[in-house]
């Protein structure tokens, strides 16, 4: 099975890295080296945005 294609735009991951805090690991290491716990908070934080929006639309 392939790699899924991400859903995310680098943009947007990194200014939820910046408002998460941990944009320098990012710069330094790359996507690889966030914790696991890092990347489960940005995940959540971008379905409370997304959730967001389609509150606001309807």
């Amino acid at each position: 099975m392939g790699r899924r294609r991400g859903v995310m735009s680098e943009g947007l991951k990194e200014e939820l890295a910046k408002e998460l805090g941990f944009y320098d690991v990012v710069q330094k290491e790359g996507w690889g080296g966030i914790r696991a716990k890092d990347a489960g908070n940005m995940v959540k934080r971008a379905i409370e945005l997304a959730e967001q929006q389609l509150a606001n639309k309807q």
